[in-house]
């Protein structure tokens, strides 16, 4: 096989170029590219392009993108999750119907402010790195869409919310947004990919599984290019 794609369950603590490192291990190939960064807090659907099919990597990663993730209420930090800095607290409570009551203000095409904790370059650097140096970057808006926005489970200090989103979407700042709008702060505690386009959870491949495996190629997906 020469073009194929694997569908990995990326587990937390790892960045998608540290799931790419190891599978090139794995798989004894060095052609490999993944379709969609997910920050090291993050898990899920990691849909990675192997051999000639590293072609459809931007393609793949155009593809809309359902994502289950955890809100602590009450407190914002700077990276935009519970790995930050707290930089702001609130200790007024919200109800489960003050927040569901901002969702549809954040449904179908809104405009977000990338945050300075992301990869996304400006002049040719990462934000990040300019937010390890004390910078900040002014950003402009860019335009994403919302397909739907549903609350899984409202416990204060604790939620989550499942998104369906388009490419580009930051969860974190959605959160932060959403809380702001109901009058306190909110940092995401925990972040699940469970679609990435056609590609799902439930056939997401495990790197325990793939070490199990006589042969880990029958657990990638031949593809045609």
């Amino acid at each position: 096989m020469d073009a194929g794609i694997l569908v990995m369950d990326k587990p937390e603590g790892f960045t998608s170029f540290d799931v790419v490192a190891k599978l090139r291990g794995i798989l004894h190939i060095k052609k490999i590219g993944h379709t969609g960064t997910l920050d090291p807090l993050a898990t899920g659907v990691l849909v990675v392009c192997v051999g000639r099919a590293t072609k459809l990597v931007s393609k793949l990663t155009a593809e809309e993108k359902v994502y289950e993730a955890g809100i602590l209420f009450g407190e914002k930090r700077d990276t935009g999750d519970i790995t930050g800095k707290i930089t702001a607290t609130s200790e007024e409570p919200i109800t489960e119907e003050q927040f569901k009551a901002v969702f549809p203000g954040f449904t179908g095409d809104i405009k977000q402010i990338p945050p300075m904790y992301s990869a996304k370059k400006v002049n040719g650097k990462k934000l990040y790195e300019y937010a390890r140096e004390g910078i900040e970057i002014e950003r402009e808006p860019e335009d994403i869409h919302i397909y739907s926005l549903e609350l899984l489970d409202f416990s204060y200090p604790h939620a989550s919310i499942r998104v369906h989103c388009s490419k580009g979407t930051y969860i974190r700042t959605l959160i932060e947004d959403l809380a702001e709008a109901a009058g306190t702060f909110a940092t995401m505690e925990s972040l699940r990919r469970t679609k990435n386009g056609d590609f799902s959870i439930d056939e997401a491949v495990t790197f325990e599984e793939l070490e199990a495996a006589d042969d880990p190629w029958t657990l990638v997906k031949p593809v045609e290019v």
